[in-house]
């Protein structure tokens, strides 16, 4: 195993520990089943600014470590043929 395999693979355990983290932080959006059949309407203050608040920053950071979790994956894999290969 080479250094670059090693610190792929811990960047990866990292990324998916972060992710599982950063997901229970957040709180649910389901409104149920309730909602549907009474028809309640949830255009408050805090749905309509929901782009500067916690829940906000959480769902973009969730995304860009999703991103970086599937860019090291491809180049490990990618590696790992190349080195098969050589």
């Amino acid at each position: 195993m080479g250094v670059i395999e090693i610190v792929s693979g811990i960047l990866l355990i990292l990324c998916s520990v972060f992710i599982v983290v950063i997901t229970l932080m957040q709180s649910q959006k389901q409104q149920g089943m309730t909602s549907a059949i009474q028809g309640s309407n949830n255009d408050s203050f805090y749905n309509k600014n929901s782009q500067n608040t916690r829940e906000k920053a959480l769902e973009r950071l969730t995304k860009i470590v999703a991103v970086i979790f599937f860019i090291v994956t491809i180049a490990v894999n990618v590696i790992s043929v190349i080195s098969a290969k050589g």
